[in-house]
């Protein structure tokens, strides 16, 4: 073995005791259906929220079509939604993030846990009196 491969399985070693320290819920995922949704990126994340939501809605009789422009993800019968997508979080809640004032009639948030989903439906007007203008999401402190 040379002092590469040796330094290199030492510091597998370290990594593998760290491990636990970081990855608490590794192993409820690891038999979750799910599992592979969380190796993604980000934003592939976020689309698969959006076909994920597509589908469904279209498997529960609804019209789901694209959006001919960015201010919204779906036309679900015609009317404009925002789809956003979270695993469950290491602390045991969803974070929905980057929700913006766009040209949507309502916000869906699908949120996945190993073993669960939980779906919101929130009005514009709702987003408005409690998160739009009043969390700041964007560039840091000064952002709406």
């Amino acid at each position: 073995m040379t002092d590469v491969d040796a330094s290199f399985s030492f510091l597998s070693s370290i990594a593998d005791i760290l491990k636990e320290d970081f990855n608490s819920n590794y192993e409820e995922w690891e038999k979750s259906p799910f599992v592979w949704v969380k190796s993604l990126a980000p934003g592939t994340k976020g689309k698969f929220g959006i076909r994920l939501i597509s589908s469904w809605c279209g498997a529960k009789g609804f019209r789901t079509d694209s959006c001919p422009d960015s201010e919204a993800d779906l036309l679900i019968n015609g009317h404009r939604a925002e789809v956003k997508f979270s695993t469950l979080w290491e602390a045991g809640f969803y974070k929905f993030q980057q929700i913006r004032d766009q040209n949507y009639e309502f916000l869906i948030a699908i949120g996945i846990s190993p073993f669960d989903a939980h779906c919101w439906v929130i009005k514009k007007s709702v987003l408005y009196d409690n998160v739009i203008g009043h969390q700041p999401q964007h560039t840091g402190a000064s952002g709406t």
